[in-house]
């Protein structure tokens, strides 16, 4: 809990948690061993995607905590817990070529 917390926007939620678990990202999450998923929200479009993402940069520090864990109260990476989902999507099935 008292690690950095990471918060960006991207269309391809696992590919890039993937690239920050190996640490192939160079900036901030490489820099502060950031590794682990542990709160991701999807969005209908990008533009609400970034809405949120810059709410969320301008909240303190103990309501993204909460928020976190009341999705994950473990901190578990949900990277290896919602590969599925967040490869292909809600529905499973891959809509776009990976």
């Amino acid at each position: 809990m008292n690690g950095t917390l990471y918060i960006g926007v991207t269309a391809r939620l696992f590919d890039r948690a993937m690239m920050h678990r190996e640490g192939s990202v160079e900036g901030g999450t490489k820099d502060y061993n950031v590794h682990r998923l542990v709160y991701y929200e999807m969005h209908e479009t990008m533009a609400a995607a970034q809405l949120r993402e810059k709410q969320l940069k301008k909240w303190k520090r103990l309501w993204k905590i909460r928020l976190i864990e009341e999705m994950n109260p473990e901190w578990s990476d949900l990277l290896d817990e919602a590969e599925e989902i967040l490869r292909f999507g809600p529905g499973g099935q891959a809509d776009a070529p990976h």
